[in-house]
């Protein structure tokens, strides 16, 4: 295994984003361990920022991101938590996922360009982790391509 701080070298990205994702999942189990099921998603919210802060992470808060159509913005949408500038953090407190769920995710990750998503679930007796990538953005490997 390569030691990447040697000689000022950094990570791959890639690994980088692993690790941060790693972090906020163990943040988001964290949290619903000491809180359970049964709350509205302000709490698990709340409850997620102290969290991820606790643990040295940069994080903006309900960050208004812009849509465009055709060069035009035409719109805006709000997303929960961004953490550390890489990862967009989508919270649900409901029964169970549903596309439209997926949907949101998905809409954020193309409107802000973000490689990594994570859909969280805290309704559940256990923790609902869904990740997302999106493969349009910069440095992600394009799978399934197919030139003919």
């Amino acid at each position: 295994m390569k030691n990447f701080k040697r000689q000022g070298a950094q990570k791959p990205a890639h690994l980088e984003l692993e690790e941060l994702t790693d972090k906020i999942l163990g943040c988001a189990i964290t949290v619903h361990k000491a809180l359970g099921a049964g709350h509205i998603e302000s709490v698990y919210h709340n409850a997620l920022v102290v969290e991820l802060e606790k643990r040295g992470l940069r994080i903006e808060k309900e960050k208004d991101v812009k849509v465009y159509y055709e060069g035009k913005e035409v719109g805006a949408r709000r997303i929960d938590l961004l953490v550390e500038g890489m990862v967009v953090l989508e919270l649900k407190a409901v029964r169970d996922f549903d596309d439209a769920h997926a949907n949101q995710l998905l809409s954020y990750l193309r409107s802000t360009g973000m490689r990594v998503g994570l859909l969280l679930n805290f309704a559940a007796p256990t923790l609902k982790i869904k990740r997302f990538l999106n493969p349009k953005a910069a440095g992600m490997p394009q799978s399934g391509a197919n030139p003919r």
